[in-house]
């Protein structure tokens, strides 16, 4: 939830910052969309270094490493002056952010049980949507209140929340333990949470087996990924995070902004913001069950289906009733998508290249999210009608569409297969 948050608060306070330079200083349209992609490089960075660093230190102390730096990040942004050092800071942030988004996903589909999986990482990844929903609510309480200072200082409550928390419950994965060679910590994490140990006989039977169907399966890791099997398919899971991911943040950071120039007041445009995310909740944990049943490829490319026709659909009306439903819809077909995405990419590789997988994905797919609040900043700096960026957008979501249905089917039906049977990190003796 504060990751989401981090990321969209900027979104709430941009308006402010494009009509008073006294707060960081001057800042116009193109100069507000760069400000917001740093920080989304930062988290492209942030999650191609944790597909390596989760393998040395721990996917524990990364998880919790992660949720400290970027709640100091936030904390020390607050006191910035200059649009210089709030750049440095965003991305700097980034790097915690990216490096949590990377490691939750794989964590989340070694703990979640078979025939679920896909529902576990909705329930977990719908907390960024529900963090970009606070952060619209909170802006629309308090921002008047506490400016746009004691909005970043509230994304650093997670030093005083959740670091303690994590430190008392978060365990260790039981894969990276038992690869290290520490088996026993490995069966007590087992005993605790039901989650088998892989190196027991029949996991080791279930590898070895899994192995005579491809001999790249000897492969881990990034090196993993370039093999016969996985090239292709890493390619295309890579551009299509990186559509659904410009799609997020060019609407997270410009529709308030948008649906300002189209009339409505600022705390209009923010509750505009605040259905975006609302509607992404409610349709990933609903699209989640239907990609745990019939496999996550054709319920993602449905659902950027979804997401374009919506956004088509909004320039059809300025009527305010029909347009929230619209942007509901939106919402799903737009962060709710992406949310799935992680759930088919992370369940989509075998055990020892899906650390590398998720990272990659996260990572690569971070260009869109950097190129997300540019693009949203070139075209309302070129004038084009509000009609016109929907349209362009609706564009984008129909090429994410096209992406996911270009996965190799094989791939598909081996994560349809995942969702419903124990893969070999999960067989039990």
């Amino acid at each position: 939830m504060f990751d989401g948050y981090d990321i969209v608060v900027y979104g709430t306070v941009l308006p402010q910052f494009l009509e008073d330079p006294s707060l960081i200083g001057p800042v116009d349209p193109a100069l507000g969309g760069a400000l917001g992609s740093y920080a989304l490089l930062g988290v492209l960075v942030g999650a191609l270094l944790a597909g390596s660093i989760g393998d040395v230190v721990g996917r524990r102390k990364l998880m919790i490493g992660s949720v400290a730096w970027f709640g100091v990040g936030m904390a020390i942004t607050a006191f910035t002056s200059s649009t210089t050092a709030f750049g440095l800071l965003r991305f700097g942030t980034g790097l915690g952010v990216g490096a949590l988004l990377a490691i939750t996903a794989a964590t989340v589909a070694e703990f979640a049980p078979p025939g679920k999986k896909n529902l576990a990482n909705a329930i977990v990844y719908g907390g960024v949507p529900l963090g970009s929903l606070l952060a619209a609510l909170l802006a629309i309480l308090l921002l008047p209140v506490v400016g746009w200072r004691g909005m970043f200082l509230i994304g650093a409550l997670p030093l005083v929340t959740l670091v303690p928390l994590m430190l008392l419950k978060i365990p260790e994965s039981v894969a990276w333990l038992a690869a290290r060679g520490r088996l026993e910590e490995a069966r007590a994490v087992s005993a605790r949470t039901g989650v088998p140990v892989p190196n027991e006989p029949a996991a080791e039977a279930t590898r070895t087996s899994g192995s005579q169907e491809d001999g790249s399966q000897s492969r881990a890791g990034f090196a993993g990924l370039v093999t016969r099997t996985y090239l292709l398919p890493t390619i295309v899971l890579g551009f299509t995070s990186a559509t659904g991911l410009l799609l997020v943040y060019s609407l997270n950071t410009w529709l308030p902004r948008l649906m300002e120039t189209a009339g409505f007041s600022a705390e209009g445009s923010l509750t505009f913001l605040l259905i975006l995310n609302g509607g992404a909740i409610v349709g990933a944990l609903f699209g989640s069950r239907v990609a745990d049943r019939f496999g996550a490829k054709r319920v993602v490319a449905a659902c950027f289906f979804i997401g374009a026709v919506s956004l088509a659909l909004l320039t059809t009306s300025d009527n305010l009733a029909l347009l929230l439903p619209f942007v509901a819809i939106v919402g799903l077909g737009t962060s709710g998508t992406q949310t799935l995405i992680y759930g088919f990419v992370a369940n989509y590789y075998r055990t020892e290249v899906r650390g590398a997988g998720v990272a990659w994905c996260a990572g690569f797919g971070r260009l869109g999210g950097v190129a997300g609040p540019t693009v949203g900043g070139l075209l309302v700096a070129a004038g084009l009608s509000l009609n016109g960026i929907f349209y362009i957008l609706a564009a984008i979501a129909l090429a994410g569409m096209v992406l996911a249905l270009t996965v190799p089917e094989r791939g598909a039906r081996d994560q349809f297969k995942a969702t419903h049977q124990p893969d070999e990190s999960r067989a039990r003796p």
